[in-house]
């Protein structure tokens, strides 16, 4: 049994870190193992101009905890008004690696998100132009399709039709959870990638809904059934460089998850590599999860490995993280595998 792993410090391609008190005291569970994280622009007020990331870049930095190497990658929110010239001037600034596309009321703080593709066209097709990722929330929001189907329809509706009109348009499909949507990736030739989260490998639509509905299991997009997990799994383990890791960590405070309309999202920073390597040895896959979590991700992204390491080991005992964060903007839970953790981070 393998008992000690070294990897390339890995990146997360998809992360929450919110803002203010909030962002101060969660921004240590990323940075601790982390060295970069593609960041999520739907504060309130959103994050749409290049200066808008700017100066969200310097709170992050102001943020980090003292001797934390970790470096935040920028991207922009989408609206049917995007200037396409700031887009590009952020891009070629070096800030910029990204636009994030929120079909609007798709998940949380996305009301201002695109509802007419044709008016976003411009930004776009400046876009694949000059080489900058479009991430995309890939759900419909229309009230006649089903929540479950949501992603399904999205690659039907949306994005097939937006990558045959623009080809060369790179297109990152976040957060994947459906065997639909691995298998689009997979049939793709060229511009095409997905993230994998956490909680999507571990947790199907069972968690939420049986014995009681529990809301820090609720997440956008929702876990589906357990043939989609295993499609997750699958992938994720194979080492297919089209599959690499963006955890979607999402804190909210419990008062908000714990009520009748609870918002979406599970905060898995703190213990993902430690149920990551769960995940992957349970596949027999643990050479494989350095590609998934350090490797595939920067090289889709157009960047290099990093050149740290860290060393996982594997404790006789279940390794103890704490059930919840205190932060200043009030309690948030940690994501519960409902397995024990014997991998942990030396």
């Amino acid at each position: 049994m393998t008992t000690e792993l070294t990897i390339r410090r890995p990146d997360d391609w998809h992360l929450h870190l919110r803002d203010g008190a909030m962002l101060e005291d969660v921004i240590g569970d990323t940075s601790r193992h982390f060295a970069r994280a593609i960041i999520m622009p739907n504060l309130v007020p959103p994050v749409v101009t290049t200066a808008d990331a700017a100066a969200y870049r310097d709170r992050i930095l102001a943020a980090l905890p003292k001797g934390d190497r970790f470096k935040p990658l920028m991207t922009l929110y989408l609206t049917e008004h995007t200037d396409p010239d700031d887009v590009e001037e952020g891009f070629r600034s070096g800030l910029i690696r990204a636009v994030k596309l929120y079909p609007a009321g798709a998940t949380t703080n996305s009301h201002g998100g695109v509802r007419d593709m044709d008016k976003a066209m411009p930004v776009l097709e400046r876009m694949a132009r000059i080489g900058l990722t479009l991430c995309v929330h890939g759900e419909v929001t229309t009230p006649e399709v089903d929540i479950f189907d949501r992603e399904a329809v999205f690659i039907e509706t949306v994005l097939d039709p937006l990558r045959n009109r623009l080809p060369d348009l790179r297109v990152t499909m976040e957060h994947v959870t459906t065997k639909n949507g691995i298998d689009y990736i997979k049939a793709a030739n060229a511009n095409l990638a997905g993230s994998i989260t956490t909680h999507h490998l571990i947790i199907n639509r069972n968690a939420i809904l049986v014995g009681g509905i529990k809301p820090h299991y609720y997440c956008l997009p929702v876990a589906k059934r357990e043939e989609h997990r295993l499609a997750l799994r699958a992938a994720a383990t194979s080492g297919d460089r089209r599959f690499f890791l963006g955890t979607d960590s999402a804190p909210h405070v419990d008062p908000l998850k714990e009520c009748a309309c609870g918002c979406a999202g599970i905060y898995t920073s703190i213990n993902t590599m430690s149920c990551l390597a769960h995940v992957f040895e349970e596949d027999g896959a643990l050479d494989t999860l350095e590609a998934f979590a350090s490797l595939n991700g920067p090289a889709w992204y157009g960047l290099p490995a990093n050149a740290e390491t860290i060393r996982l080991v594997r404790r006789p005992e279940p390794v103890a993280f704490p059930a919840k964060i205190e932060t200043g903007a009030g309690p948030v839970t940690v994501f519960d595998p409902m397995f024990p953790l014997h991998w942990d981070v030396a």
